[in-house]
C-alpha cells in the first residue's frame, strides 16, 4: 500500500485549489505524527474555505499535539458550532476539553456524539470512560455492556486502556488491544530487519520509549532503576522521551544516569530511525495503549527486540511486540493464553520504585482536612477506578468502624460532589469522605504518612500509588481478580512478604480492613513489619533489581542473536 502522505501530497499538487485535499493531507500528515505539516496543510485549506469544519477540525488536532491545547479547544468549538451533526468532531471536541480539564463539558461533547450514534460502540467507550472519570455512573452498565459485546463480536475497536476498567474477562482484553492494534495504518512498513551478527562483541543497548520521562508516574517509578542500571557493566540504557524536557528533576536524574534522546513532536518516522541509528538491541515500550505513546514506530520494528513493560497492564495484542514483563503473581501461569507476548517473568516484582525519595514529617492532621482522632483509610487511586462495587466496600468498612474516615484524591468536575451524594444513599455522612488536591509528590508522600490503611480498587489496582503508599508505610489491603490490571498491588505485597492483606474476595476484603481499623495494636504491629519489610525485601532493591533485569535482557538478545524464536528466551 502507497503512503498516505505521499497520495494526498500529488493530490494537492494537481488540485492546489482543493481545500477538501488540503483536509486529507492535513489528516495523513497528523496520522504519520507530523503535527506541524498537519498545522500547514489545515491553515492552507482554511486559507481557501475559510471556517470549513473539516479544515478547523484538523487544525485543532494539530494544536493539541503541539502542546497548545487552548488554542485547539477554541478551533474546535468553532467546528463544531459549523457542524454540529458531525460525530467525530463532538469526539475530537472532547478530547481537547478533556486537555485543559473542562472534564464535565467534555463528557457532554462524548454525550452529545454518542446521540448522534448511538451504534458506534468507539464512541459508546468514550462516553463510558469520561463518565466514569467523573464517578457520574449513569448508564455505565448499559455503555459498559455495549462496549464489552462489541469487543467480544470484533465489532469495532475501543481503546484498551479505558477497558481496563471494565469487569472484561482477560479473554476479551486480549481481543480488544488485537482490534485496536490491527487499526495501525498498514502504510507502516517495518524496517529492514538488522543483522544478527552485527552487534556481536558489543554492549548490549536497552531502549525504553515513553512520553512519561519527567515529573510522571513513568519516570518515578523507573529513575532509581536506571541509575542502577547504569553501573551493570555491558548494558547501555538509551530513553526516547516522546514528552518535552518538563525541567523537573525526576528529568535531570533520568538524563545523568542514561543517554536521553529528546524525540517529542518528531514524525513516527523520525522517531523509529532514532531508534534504529542507537543500535537499540531490546526496545521497551513504556506506554502501550495508555496514551500519549506511539504504537505507529514500534510497528516499524526499529529494534530487532521489542518488550511491553510497565506502563500498560495488560497484552499489547500487537503482532510487533515479542515479549511482556511480569512476575509469577501479576500474570500467572493461566493467564498467558490470554497475552499475545511471550510471557518473561521477573524472579521478583515486575515493577521497580524510586528508593532514593526522601519522607518529609507529615503535616498536621487539622492541615489536612482530617480529624484530630479516628482511624483514616485513603484510596488515592485516580477517579475512573472508584466504581460502585470498590466504593460499596469502602462504605462497607466506613460503616463498621466507628469515627473512621474515607481520604481520597479530590477528581476532576463534579467528581467529589458525586461521591459525597453516593455516601448519603449507602447511610454514611458525607463528610466522613475527605478530598485532598493533587499535590507535589514529596508533599503526597508525606501525607500518606498520616493514613492508617489504604482501601484498594477493582478491578483496576493501585499501581505507582501502592508503591507509594507501601513506601511511605502504609499498609494496602487488596482482592486479585483474574486480569493483569488487577493484580498489582497482590504482587507488591507478595513480594514484602504481607499476603495476609491480599484479600479472596470482598467479603475478605471488608473483614480484613474492619479488624485492622477496629484494633490499633494489630495496625501498629502491621506497619512496624512494613517498615522492616521495606529495608528488607527486594522489592525495593534496585540493585537487585537491576542485575536481574540486564539478565533477563541478555537472555532475550542471545535468542534473537542465534535465530531462536522469542519463546525460547
Amino acid at each position: 500500500m502507497s503512503d498516505p502522505r505521499q497520495h494526498a501530497r500529488l493530490q494537492v499538487q494537481r488540485a492546489p485549489g482543493d481545500a477538501i485535499a488540503w483536509c486529507v493531507l492535513a489528516e495523513a500528515e497528523l496520522d504519520a505524527g507530523d503535527a506541524i505539516a498537519g498545522e500547514r496543510a489545515a491553515q492552507r485549506a482554511l486559507a481557501l474555505a475559510p471556517g470549513h469544519p473539516e479544515a478547523l477540525a484538523r487544525l485543532g488536532r494539530a494544536q493539541s499535539l503541539l502542546g497548545r491545547q487552548h488554542e485547539a479547544v477554541d478551533t474546535l468549538l468553532r467546528a463544531a458550532a459549523g457542524a454540529p451533526g458531525h460525530p467525530g468532531i463532538a469526539v475530537w471536541l472532547g478530547h481537547a476539553l478533556e486537555d485543559v480539564r473542562r472534564v464535565e463539558d467534555a463528557a457532554q461533547a462524548f454525550a452529545h456524539a454518542h446521540r448522534l450514534l448511538p451504534d458506534e460502540p468507539m464512541v459508546a467507550g468514550y462516553l463510558l470512560a469520561a463518565r466514569r472519570r467523573l464517578c457520574d455512573w449513569r448508564d455505565v452498565d448499559s455503555l459498559s455492556a455495549q462496549v464489552r459485546a462489541a469487543v467480544r463480536q470484533r465489532q469495532a475497536a475501543v481503546e484498551p486502556f479505558a477497558f481496563l476498567s471494565e469487569d472484561a474477562t482477560p479473554a476479551e482484553q486480549l481481543q480488544c488491544a488485537r482490534l485496536r492494534a490491527a487499526m495501525i495504518p498498514s502504510s507502516l512498513h517495518p524496517m529492514p530487519p538488522v543483522e544478527r551478527a552485527s552487534r556481536e562483541g558489543e554492549p548490549i543497548r536497552l531502549g525504553f520509549l515513553s512520553n512519561g520521562f519527567g515529573a510522571h508516574p513513568t519516570g518515578l517509578l523507573t529513575v532509581a532503576f536506571l541509575e542502577a542500571l547504569a553501573d551493570v557493566d555491558g548494558v547501555e540504557a538509551h530513553l526516547f522521551a516522546l514528552n518535552p524536557d518538563d525541567a523537573s528533576p525526576v528529568r535531570r536524574r533520568l538524563a545523568a544516569a542514561t543517554q536521553l534522546h529528546d524525540v517529542a513532536l518528531r514524525p513516527h518516522r523520525v522517531v523509529a530511525e532514532a531508534i534504529r541509528h542507537a543500535s537499540i538491541d531490546v526496545l521497551y515500550d513504556l506506554r502501550g495503549w495508555g496514551g500519549g505513546g506511539a504504537p505507529e514506530v514500534l510497528a516499524m520494528r526499529p529494534a530487532p527486540v521489542q518488550v511491553n513493560w510497565l506502563a500498560y497492564p495488560g497484552t499489547s495484542g500487537a503482532p510487533w511486540i515479542d515479549y511482556i514483563l511480569a512476575d509469577d503473581v501479576v500474570l500467572p501461569a493461566a493467564l498467558a493464553p490470554h497475552f499475545s507476548e511471550t510471557v518473561v517473568h521477573m524472579p521478583r516484582a515486575f515493577q521497580p520504585s524510586d528508593t532514593r525519595r526522601a519522607l518529609a514529617p507529615p503535616p498536621p492532621r487539622g492541615e489536612c482536612g482530617l480529624p484530630e482522632s479516628g482511624v483514616v483509610f485513603c484510596c488515592f487511586n485516580n477517579s475512573y477506578k472508584l466504581n460502585p462495587r470498590s466504593m460499596g466496600r469502602m462504605f462497607e468498612v466506613l460503616r463498621a468502624v466507628e469515627d473512621s474516615v474515607l481520604w481520597l484524591l479530590s477528581g476532576p468536575g463534579r467528581a467529589d460532589e458525586r461521591l459525597r451524594a453516593q455516601a448519603a444513599s449507602a447511610d454514611i455522612d458525607p463528610l466522613r469522605l475527605v478530598f485532598m488536591p493533587k499535590q507535589p509528590h514529596t508533599a503526597y508522600l508525606a501525607r500518606l504518612q498520616l493514613a492508617d490503611l489504604f482501601l484498594d480498587t477493582n478491578p483496576y489496582n493501585a499501581h505507582t500509588t501502592a508503591s507509594d503508599a507501601l513506601w511511605a508505610g502504609c499498609p494496602v489491603v487488596t482482592c486479585p481478580g483474574a486480569t493483569f490490571a488487577s493484580r498489582v498491588a497482590s504482587s507488591l505485597l507478595t513480594a514484602l512478604g504481607l499476603t495476609e492483606l491480599v484479600a479472596d474476595d470482598d467479603a475478605a476484603f471488608v473483614r480484613i480492613a474492619v479488624e485492622l481499623g477496629r484494633d490499633a495494636d494489630a495496625r501498629a504491629a502491621l506497619k512496624t513489619r512494613l517498615a522492616d519489610a521495606r529495608e528488607r525485601s527486594p522489592l525495593f532493591d534496585m540493585t537487585r533489581f537491576a542485575d536481574d533485569f540486564a539478565a533477563i535482557a541478555r537472555r532475550m538478545v542471545l535468542a534473537w542473536r542465534e535465530g531462536r524464536a522469542s519463546g525460547a528466551a
